[in-house]
């Protein structure tokens, strides 16, 4: 299989079209059509379905495209590992992030990383556990940040932080209302037990997101299970409408860092029990770490350390 006829058909696929394709690369048409064609014939396989809007993968096509794009990123990290021979710290580096966290590090990860890293190309990719622990295995990403990550042979995993969910409410001095009596009376201390919180109309994001999947595991363990008044993907649009009274958030403190107007929350402890979220930079021990990787671990550990302190 040859590497420039699998990245041609890969820029085709992802970008959907021959035209468009053709421009990214740089090549004639007629001769990445042909090319794609080669390597049709070669994998005796049907790769593109090709009509008037452009080229679609078929099921083979998206297999090839899933393998293609990961053995596309070993061939950099190859080269990489040559140029560091020379002392060029150059390279690709592709890192997952979670979306509670994209929009918090985003920034000042890539500042510092083009500080540490001039000669480096940077690639950040949003999704959820599940999404990026597949990217780590077909080799798409190089190493993601993952909360509750599972313990696994196949990873090498580093705690970067441990961080305790609080329940998260519109900050008034007018009564809340939210039920029973003995609801308000709860709302009123600076810590909450776990069973009061299943009471409380939440605001959660849906399945897979890594804090919904822990809140109500840590509510099933003492027999109860949340209330959700609404499913909302996006922290800062959650806490908006926590903000307007329409509901309760459990999330961790440092979430408020990045919204507006922090001063209209007030944050209660959960206890009985508490809810423990652990974030960890994982990445694959099946590959090689090159010496670009290690400061960009550096990079993502200190700007993690940096970013998320709790909001007090």
């Amino acid at each position: 299989m040859d590497l420039k006829q699998l990245e041609y058909f890969v820029r085709v696929a992802e970008l959907g079209s021959f035209t468009r394709a053709s421009i990214a690369l740089g090549i004639a048409q007629p001769a990445l059509s042909r090319q794609i064609r080669l390597l049709e014939v070669e994998l005796r396989q049907n790769l593109l379905t090709r009509n008037g809007r452009g080229a679609l993968p078929t099921e083979a096509g998206n297999l090839l495209l899933q393998h293609g794009r990961g053995i596309l990123h070993q061939v950099d990290v190859a080269r990489e590992e040559l140029g560091a021979v020379r002392g060029a710290l150059a390279g690709r580096v592709s890192i997952g992030l979670p979306p509670s966290l994209s929009r918090l590090i985003t920034v000042p990860l890539i500042r510092a990383f083009r500080e540490r890293l001039p000669q480096a190309h940077l690639t950040l990719t949003e999704g959820f556990s599940v999404l990026m622990a597949e990217g780590l295995r077909v080799g798409n990403l190089d190493m993601a940040v993952l909360y509750n990550a599972e313990h696994s042979p196949e990873v090498e995993m580093t705690t970067l932080h441990t961080e305790e969910l609080v329940l998260i409410s519109r900050n008034t001095s007018a009564k809340v209302d939210v039920g029973p009596s003995a609801q308000q009376h709860a709302l009123q201390r600076p810590f909450i037990t776990l069973a009061e919180v299943a009471d409380l109309p939440l605001i959660l994001p849906s399945r897979p997101n890594a804090f919904r999947i822990l809140v109500e595991g840590e509510m099933i363990a003492i027999h109860r299970k949340p209330v959700i008044t609404l499913e909302v993907d996006g922290l800062n649009a959650i806490l908006s409408l926590v903000k307007e009274g329409m509901g309760h958030a459990v999330l961790p403190s440092y979430t408020l860092s990045n919204f507006d107007d922090p001063a209209s929350f007030t944050l209660r402890s959960i206890t009985a029990p508490c809810i423990m979220s652990e974030l960890a930079l994982v990445r694959s021990s099946r590959r090689p770490i090159t010496e670009t990787q290690k400061i960009a671990i550096e990079v993502v550990k200190s700007v993690l350390t940096t970013a998320m302190k709790p909001y007090d």
